[in-house]
């Protein structure tokens, strides 16, 4: 594997494909990704559903200048100054189907995660779960990256609330599906021992029936990540299989935030702490980059490559060519990360992009 180090940032079910990559690495290979930053996410939409609702309601993509969560309300400012606004409730139309099985609101496996709820607006709630994020933050903060300050009761209530509705939805979601046949197998809990015993009898027909089949894949891109032989593909909806697994080669389902979870990763009873494991909670801005709330991901994203923690980090940018369709891609200019601030609100297979430029970087490595 490349000596090179690189941060991540994205929403649970992605830092959760990345943990389990690096904590099974003798199964999936590995990853060069050291630092993981979680978003905190409700849901996410599909960027063809929402472009389809807003035509239908006559804006086009290209007519919007930024969207928002804002007090319940889904918010597109448009570029001539009108506002269109609807409640959350009524993103259902373009809200990934899959989503809706996932009780994790803030991210709890990654190192530092990241959101806007809690804190006043342009600023960012950053919780602190690891000591290395202790580290970078501690940093941060004291080289002038990022202000912070303790987030507040009434915040920290709030934030607490919406994650425990996230926590009460979905478990009722997925245990109906479980109820009709459908298996939610990422809620099942599992010692370390079972979930290796039952990870290493399947392969990609098995992910196939048991994850994407059943409307549970997230496009992740873990499993394209992982295959030593590239019989595993992403195309615009799924993953898809384009030849014959290796034998005995067990490494995307051992990969997958939509299979099995050990103990080791997820505690007995994650769900009863709405905000997961943490060390401390912060609210913060960053007065150098202009981002969406504070621009605090950018922030922290600067530090690392300014401090060489990390030679490369991964950012969401807009594909030149399509307004608003979320384009992930790995960058080590100041600029890039820069530019790509700001929140795009469409899923994009970050593993797919991601992923694929590190097993890149690693295939040169090896040369």
């Amino acid at each position: 594997m490349s000596n090179k180090k690189t941060a991540m940032v994205g929403t649970p079910c992605q830092i959760l494909a990345a943990t389990k990559i690096n904590r099974y690495e003798e199964k999936t290979g590995g990853s060069p990704i050291d630092v993981k930053i979680g978003l905190f996410c409700m849901e996410n939409f599909s960027y063809q559903y929402l472009k389809r609702y807003l035509k239908s309601r006559d804006i086009e993509l290209f007519e919007v200048k930024e969207f928002r969560i804002e007090k319940g309300q889904f918010v597109a400012y448009l570029i001539d100054g009108n506002v269109f606004k609807i409640p959350i409730a009524e993103t259902e139309p373009f809200t990934r189907k899959n989503c809706h099985i996932c009780t994790d609101y803030t991210s709890d496996v990654s190192d530092i995660s990241v959101g806007s709820v809690g804190s006043p607006k342009y600023h960012s709630t950053v919780i602190v779960r690891s000591q290395k994020g202790k580290q970078i933050i501690d940093a941060c903060i004291a080289e002038g990256y990022i202000e912070a300050e303790a987030i507040s009761r009434k915040g920290q209530d709030l934030l607490e609330k919406i994650a425990n509705q996230k926590i009460s939805k979905n478990t009722k979601i997925y245990k109906k599906r479980e109820a009709i046949g459908r298996p939610v197998l990422s809620k099942r809990q599992i010692s370390e021992e079972e979930f290796y015993d039952e990870c290493g009898k399947c392969q990609f027909d098995n992910l196939q029936n048991d994850v994407i089949s059943v409307g549970s894949c997230v496009l992740c891109g873990a499993c394209e990540y992982v295959c030593p032989i590239g019989a595993v593909q992403i195309n615009n909806r799924k993953p898809v299989s384009v030849k014959e697994c290796e034998e005995d080669c067990h490494a995307c389902y051992f990969a997958c935030p939509r299979t099995f979870i050990s103990d080791a990763i997820y505690p007995e009873g994650i769900d009863e702490q709405p905000l997961g494991e943490y060390l401390e909670i912060y609210s913060v801005k960053a007065d150098s980059i202009m981002g969406q709330d504070g621009g605090v991901v950018s922030a922290i994203l600067v530090y690392l490559l300014e401090n060489n923690i990390v030679d490369e980090v991964s950012v969401v940018g807009e594909d030149k060519d399509a307004p608003w369709r979320p384009e992930s891609y790995l960058t080590s200019k100041i600029q890039d990360v820069i530019k790509a601030a700001g929140t795009k609100y469409s899923t994009t297979t970050i593993g797919s992009v991601s992923y694929t430029h590190l097993r890149a970087h690693e295939t040169e490595a090896d040369l």
